[in-house]
């Protein structure tokens, strides 16, 4: 078992490239162990956008603390999935402590637009395209006049996608690749500085102030990497942790496994679904938490393009119990930031905060922004009532977790604020677990 300071044991991890390769060791340990250890119920959690594993680990000690005191007689186990993704430094995330170090040198001087941490990640999560990254962090802190500087910054964020962003699969039929990488840079950089300022102010009036479009290019670098993160977890999820499932399935047929994924994490575990061995009915629930997806992944129809489907229709008949989506409108990652990268305003109107989602159009919403949407049956509740349960046996259940998803600040808003105990017995009233 991995981490002796984890804060719940037995505890493992499973680490995964971006192909989707298991680590080998991890693995073959996760599976001669959990039957050794008389695990009943196994809660497997994916992280989201994060830059190593150290706060990957710290993001599960703390999700899981409260668990064993939550279901004190359960055969409790869990493993924390780590998978290549990258967060950028400045997007926080709430109750999470910074190092004294890091706030001093910001109050010394001025930080650059890309601090040595992003730029680091930068650099692992688009590995050979070092000239790049350094070409694009000096056009952030000089802003070159004109819109020929905003097409040059385009042009290399460009490069980027291409390279890091070519493998993985879209999560409806009709998805390619957003057009933010393919308009003119310039405008995508305006509405992003728009919705930036909006975040940044909100309340404040349309027009009241002209933001720089090169407040909004640092946006365009994040979406290109957010792009990057989804396609890539989508493809952990099938290659890799899906088959994973099936053999821990195989090696302890009794243990009830039950997924729960934050972020591009939420895709990374609904895409296990479709990775799944036929046959294997050992995943019990799934608790997406902010998950970074198209809200359409499991309609049987897109509504605006009835001969389409989403990448994971009928996959939620999968899961042996409910498939448990948390969203928040306090999310701003989601309910700003990702509709825009999805699909750039066509016309001339501005658009700024919650207004973003619905004149773009509810074809561009994510899972973590209103839930799960055109399946039948799906069930609405809020936090409340879903803890008051009984949940649905089966299923689609969307639950509004605003109450406590509410803190965080720009650019991201609240989608990292999901370390909450009311949020842990919800995994534990997904899976049924007493």
């Amino acid at each position: 078992m991995a981490d002796p300071g984890m804060s719940v044991t037995p505890y493992w991890e499973l680490t995964f490239d971006a192909d989707g390769d298991v680590d080998g060791p991890e693995r073959d340990r996760l599976l001669r162990q959990v039957t050794e250890h008389g695990v009943r119920d196994l809660i497997v959690f994916s992280h989201g956008w994060n830059n190593d594993r150290s706060g990957a680990t710290a993001l599960y000690r703390r999700f899981f603390a409260p668990l064993p005191a939550l279901a004190p007689r359960a055969r409790l186990g869990y493993v924390g999935v780590i998978w290549p993704s990258m967060r950028f430094s400045d997007e926080p995330i709430p109750d999470f402590p910074r190092s004294v170090a890091a706030e001093a040198a910001e109050a010394a001087a001025p930080s650059p637009a890309l601090d040595k941490d992003t730029r680091r990640a930068l650099l692992e999560t688009f590995p050979g395209r070092t000239s790049v990254v350094d070409q694009l962090a000096r056009m952030l802190d000089e802003r070159p006049g004109g819109a020929q500087g905003l097409t040059d910054f385009g042009r290399l964020v460009r490069l980027l996608v291409d390279d890091g962003g070519r493998a993985g699969v879209a999560d409806t039929d009709e998805e390619g690749e957003p057009t933010v990488f393919t308009e003119d840079p310039a405008t995508a950089c305006d509405e992003f500085a728009e919705a930036l300022a909006a975040v940044r102010s909100p309340g404040t009036p349309a027009g009241f102030s002209i933001p720089n479009p090169w407040d909004g290019a640092k946006e365009l670098l994040r979406q290109a990497t957010y792009y990057t993160m989804k396609r890539r977890a989508g493809t952990v999820g099938e290659h890799g942790l899906g088959p994973v499932i099936g053999q821990v399935a195989q090696a302890a047929p009794g243990v009830r496994v039950h997924l729960v994924g934050h972020s591009f994490g939420g895709r990374l575990v609904s895409f296990a679904l479709r990775g799944l061995p036929d046959g294997v009915r050992a995943v019990k629930s799934v608790t997406l938490l902010q998950g970074a997806f198209s809200h359409y992944a499991f309609a049987d129809r897109v509504p605006q393009a009835p001969g389409k489907s989403g990448a994971l229709q009928g996959r939620q008949r999968r899961v042996d119990g409910p498939l448990v989506c948390c969203y928040s409108h306090f999310d701003a990652a989601l309910g700003t930031f990702y509709p825009l990268a999805s699909r750039l305003a066509g016309d001339d109107r501005s658009c700024a905060g919650s207004e973003i989602a619905a004149v773009l159009g509810p074809e561009w919403g994510a899972m973590g922004h209103d839930g799960v949407q055109a399946v039948p049956g799906t069930a609405r509740m809020d936090l409340a009532a879903a803890l008051g349960g009984p949940l649905p046996e089966s299923g689609c259940v969307n639950v509004d977790a605003a109450s406590v998803v509410c803190h965080g600040g720009p650019p991201s808003g609240a989608h990292s604020d999901i370390v909450h105990p009311e949020l842990a017995r919800l995994v534990l009233a997904a899976g049924h677990i007493t």
